[in-house]
Parts: structure tokens; C-alpha cells; sequence
């Protein structure tokens, strides 16, 4: 006759097995999709049906601007305060939008006539990757970021022609500008 097993020990082996299985579904489940919740933004309106679901969608990135000419350049629209990096095929690989200063350049055709890695912008900010590209009215129009990649201050009346970019879109315009590059400036 087979000896009986205490009550403890069925408990205690059924109480081990179920714990192996939650820990083998918790891993599993780590592993795999994540969930997304879509997000209502301001100014949705309710939909007629019950069952209806928010679907996210992706941020329209606005188009390169007509008239910005041809091949390799940067785009700068003084009204969307954006710029555009575009390749050689005339296809923008990049654009972000900038805080302008005080002083805009007019529109037209410029090109990258100086590169200084850092300096001490005339707002009295350290910046870097500063490419100028044209004078007005004797102030001198660049793209920079500042160092710690805070957007520029107040003017307080100061003119001011350096044209802010964030930290990343700093770098991302050094890399692809060199001297000689072309600069569109739209309105």
C-alpha cells in the first residue's frame, strides 16, 4: 500500500506551480507589444457613434516651401520660423522650427560666408555651431544653439541677429552646412 501525502504538501507543491506559471506569463508578457492609449486632443469633437475610437495621428511635417530653389541648401521661412535641410535631389532630409531675433534678413538667395564653433553671442549667451550668412543694417544674420540648449532670452531692444536653434538641430545644421552652402530665405 502507497503511503498518503500530508495535505501540506499537495498545498505546498500545487502553491509552487502556480507561482512558476504567473512568473513564466509575467516574462512573457514583458516581452511583448505595449499598449498605446490615443490621446483626444483639443477641439475633437464627439463622434455620433458609441463605439467609436480616437486614433493618434502623426504630426504633419509642413512641406518645403514653393520657390526655395534647387539642389543642396537650407531653407529658412521667416513666417513659419522653420528650416529645412534639403539633399542634392531637392528632398528635405530634415526641418525644425528656430526662435529668430530681432533683426530677419529679406528674402532671397545667401550662402554660408563664415563657421565658428563657439563664441559669446551678443545677448551675452554661450553659443555654438554658428553659421553666418548675410548683414543687415550692419548686424550679422548666423544660425547657433546655445550651449546649454536653452532658447535666447528676452531682446530687450537689442538688435539681434542670430537666428536659435535647439541643441540637436544645432548639430544637425553644422553637419550638413559647410561654407559656401546655399541659404534660402523665404517669407
Amino acid at each position: 500500500m502507497a503511503a498518503r501525502l500530508p495535505s501540506w504538501a499537495w498545498v505546498t507543491g500545487l502553491t509552487a506551480g502556480a507561482t512558476a506559471v504567473v512568473v513564466a506569463l509575467a516574462v512573457q508578457a514583458d516581452h511583448g507589444p505595449r499598449p498605446t492609449a490615443a490621446v483626444a486632443r483639443p477641439g475633437a469633437s464627439a463622434s455620433a457613434s458609441p463605439h467609436a475610437t480616437l486614433s493618434p495621428k502623426a504630426p504633419s511635417v509642413p512641406a518645403l516651401p514653393d520657390r526655395s530653389g534647387e539642389g543642396r541648401r537650407i531653407v529658412y521661412s521667416l513666417a513659419a520660423k522653420r528650416v529645412w535641410l534639403v539633399d542634392a535631389t531637392g528632398k528635405a532630409t530634415r526641418t525644425f522650427t528656430v526662435w529668430p531675433g530681432t533683426v530677419s534678413p529679406q528674402p532671397g538667395r545667401y550662402s554660408i560666408t563664415l563657421r565658428t564653433q563657439s563664441l559669446k553671442g551678443s545677448d551675452g549667451v554661450e553659443i555654438e555651431h554658428v553659421m553666418y550668412f548675410t548683414k543687415v543694417d550692419g548686424v550679422n544674420v548666423a544660425f547657433s544653439n546655445a550651449l546649454d540648449g536653452a532658447s535666447p532670452p528676452p531682446a530687450n531692444g537689442q538688435k539681434l541677429g542670430g537666428i536659435r536653434l535647439h541643441k540637436e538641430d544645432g548639430a544637425a545644421l553644422w553637419s550638413f552646412g559647410d561654407q559656401g552652402t546655399r541659404v534660402a530665405v523665404v517669407d
